[in-house]
């Protein structure tokens, strides 16, 4: 496969991943995605960031996350987001906290 296809097959998946949690989807959780995938929908606006900021495009994090998100995230959060159970909240922060210990 030559190199420019395998790039539109990647940027095809993305965007069917980004359609799936942003319109499909919108019933998971950002801390469940986290506790189980150890990502979520701002880890993926983060990433898009970063791959900018290689390409000397600079976007900040909101300007990323609405890209991302399709909207703000304010918006976000009205119409999707949820309380997060404090079971969750604290499977989150031991995972949180035993990456951490690991890296370092």
């Amino acid at each position: 496969m030559d190199p420019q296809t395998e790039i539109e097959l990647q940027a095809a998946a993305f965007r069917r991943l980004q359609k799936h949690l942003m319109q499909d989807r919108t019933d998971v959780q950002n801390i469940d995605l986290m506790n189980l995938a150890g990502f979520c929908r701002n880890c993926l606006s983060r990433w898009y960031q970063e791959a900018a900021a290689e390409k000397g495009i600079e976007i900040g994090k909101t300007e990323a996350r609405e890209h991302f998100y399709g909207m703000t995230m304010e918006e976000w959060k009205a119409g999707y987001q949820t309380e997060a159970a404090p079971e969750k909240q604290a499977e989150f922060q031991e995972a949180f906290h035993k990456n951490v210990t690991e890296r370092g």
